[in-house]
């Protein structure tokens, strides 16, 4: 099933709601996955609608707040796997914002639903180079980074 939503834009339900979708990303335009969480009917929370637009409305000061909390993410990953001893090919030694930048792609954003968690809710997905199979999600509340992990932490 199809609907064009007046925020979200031309969506298709298949168990969620989806749409490919193209955005700005640290100087590259990247294609990407816009996965909003509802039910069949279409009908979306408020919140879920001021959430997407608060996003978009300050993705361009955003973006490069997310680069230090995903480099710490890693850091701490790297050592607790005790690659900061033993060598990894998958976990190198990073130490800037630059590098970590290049280990990273942008894959999705997710919209939960709104009534979750107090606040305007996203969840940013990435394929990253160290772990292939689980990925990286930063979860943001208020715009502000809250949350990283595996990108199950926002699906």
């Amino acid at each position: 099933m199809k609907i064009n939503d007046s925020v979200f834009g031309e969506l298709e339900f298949d168990y969620i709601w989806t749409k490919e979708t193209t955005i700005h990303f640290l100087g590259k335009d990247v294609g990407i996955s816009l996965i909003i969480k509802g039910d069949e009917d279409g009908r979306f929370d408020e919140e879920q609608y001021l959430a997407y637009q608060a996003l978009i409305k300050n993705w361009a000061q955003l973006q490069q707040s997310f680069l230090q909390p995903i480099l710490e993410y890693y850091q701490q990953k790297r050592y607790e796997l005790g690659y900061d001893i033993a060598f990894n090919e998958n976990y190198p030694l990073v130490e800037t914002t630059d590098k970590i930048l290049h280990m990273i792609t942008l894959e999705g954003i997710v919209i939960p639903y709104g009534d979750i968690r107090e606040g305007r809710d996203i969840g940013i997905l990435f394929a990253c180079t160290w772990d292939q199979e689980n990925g990286l999600g930063l979860r943001l509340l208020n715009e502000e980074v809250v949350d990283v992990g595996y990108q199950d932490i926002v699906i």
